[in-house]
């Protein structure tokens, strides 16, 4: 067997960042008024001059790992924006659009038209296709989405103004994997989190709900699923910082259908756990000709993702 072997925590540096992210959060956290349309302008402007959104660029410094430990703290705090398209936008665009970008001058909506995330108020437009990118405009007004969170959705035709170079697309999605796994398990360490503390205080015959196997095994489970995802997105940002694209890919792209199932698992017993038992893991039941089935609440990840790990496995 190797000696070798991969550490998985945050350096000095990357804790430091994730601390100042920390206190930029909770500041956020109690400016009720912050939140505009769906865009937290205050939240924004600090985390820019932080320098967060310059991660990962020759401009800014750092690089997946970074975006990660970034990742996880704004998870914990479910902080909204266009988080992931930041990242993802400045790595597919070039000058003046990335200091725009990084400066928090500008947001960005990423993805295939015609609905776009964040395309209501988004003045940087890149559009995506299975193996190719266009930095783009609208070629017409935007009309907005209402969202259930609030977001500022559009509906957009894109003119497509300049190809983006293969290799950066690549790098991209790496990023993108990277950040959306790094959220998902902050907000799943957070949940099981407030649950335990939860099922330690609530008292029902007399003693803590948390010594019944049914509410404490369960969560166990999450907890354990959650520590694996976060290991999966820890190293998958360690390829993407040390490994060849492809390496980095399938690592990142493991990590995210990991991070979602283990934040699905986390919304669910969070759920049952605080009381409201009416929500079922089998779903709702859907008739296929004379048949009934049920319809799993589990999402299957992007399936570009899960093409990558099938791959891995020679499947």
């Amino acid at each position: 067997m190797s000696d070798e072997h991969v550490d998985l925590s945050y350096d000095a540096e990357q804790d430091a960042l994730a601390a100042s992210v920390r206190g930029v959060v909770a500041r956020w956290q109690t400016d009720v008024d912050d939140d505009q349309g769906g865009q937290p302008h205050g939240l924004w402007k600090e985390l820019a001059e932080l320098g967060v959104f310059g991660l990962a660029t020759p401009e800014g410094g750092g690089g997946a790992q970074e975006i990660a430990a970034v990742m996880e703290v704004l998870g914990e705090a479910a902080a909204p924006g266009p988080l992931v398209p930041t990242f993802m936008a400045a790595q597919l665009t070039g000058e003046p659009e990335r200091s725009r970008i990084a400066s928090g001058d500008s947001v960005a909506s990423v993805g295939s038209p015609p609905l776009l995330p964040w395309a209501a108020v988004a003045d940087v437009f890149v559009e995506l296709a299975i193996d190719e990118a266009w930095v783009a405009r609208p070629a017409g007004d935007v009309e907005a989405v209402e969202t259930l969170a609030g977001e500022p959705w559009g509906r957009v035709a894109l003119e497509r103004l300049a190809p983006v170079d293969d290799a950066r697309r690549r790098r991209a999605l790496v990023i993108g994997d990277v950040a959306v796994a790094a959220y998902l398990v902050g907000a799943a360490g957070h949940l099981v989190a407030i649950t335990s503390q939860w099922l330690q205080d609530r008292e029902q015959f007399g003693r803590p709900i948390g010594q019944f196997q049914s509410l404490a095994h369960p969560l166990a489970d999450v907890a354990i699923h959650t520590r694996a995802a976060r290991a999966l997105t820890r190293l998958a940002a360690y390829a993407a910082d040390s490994s060849d694209v492809d390496a980095a890919a399938t690592a990142a792209a493991m990590a995210r259908l990991s991070a979602t199932r283990a934040a699905v698992d986390a919304t669910y017993r969070a759920h049952q756990s605080f009381g409201a038992l009416g929500f079922t893991v089998e779903g709702p039941v859907a008739r296929v000709g004379q048949r009934a089935r049920q319809v799993s609440l589990h999402p299957p990840g992007p399936a570009a993702a899960r093409q990558l790990a099938l791959a891995a496995t020679g499947l």
